[in-house]
C-alpha cells in the first residue's frame, strides 16, 4: 500500500469518526432538549425519559432540526416559542458536544 493510500484511508476514517461524533452530539442535544421540555411540562422520571426519546425520534422526520423545534413548540404551547427553543438547542448542543467528547 502506498503512502497516498494510507493518507486516503486516514482521511476517510477521520471523516467517518467526525460524522459519527456529530450524530451522537445532535442526538444527545435532542435528549437534553427533551428533558428540558419534559420538566416544563411537569414530567419526571420515566415519563421524562420517554418524552426525551420522542424528541430524539422527531429529528428523523426531515433533514435539519426544525422538525424537533416544531414538535417541542407544539407540545409546550404557550410555555415557550420556537425562538426560545432554538436558543436552548444551541446552548444544549455545546453541552452535548462536551459530554460526547468526554465519553470518547
Amino acid at each position: 500500500m502506498s503512502t497516498f493510500d494510507d493518507r486516503e484511508n486516514a482521511f476517510e476514517n477521520k471523516f467517518a469518526h467526525d460524522e459519527e461524533m456529530k450524530f451522537k452530539a445532535q442526538a444527545r442535544c435532542n435528549k437534553l432538549l427533551g428533558l428540558w421540555a419534559a420538566e416544563k411540562l411537569g414530567k419526571s422520571g420515566d415519563d421524562a425519559d420517554a418524552y426525551a426519546r420522542e424528541v430524539i425520534k422527531a429529528d428523523f422526520e426531515e433533514a435539519g432540526h426544525e422538525d424537533v423545534v416544531r414538535k417541542v413548540a407544539a407540545d409546550l404551547g404557550d410555555q415557550s416559542n420556537p425562538d426560545e427553543i432554538r436558543a436552548k438547542m444551541a446552548e444544549l448542543l455545546v453541552e452535548a458536544k462536551h459530554q460526547v467528547m468526554n465519553e470518547a
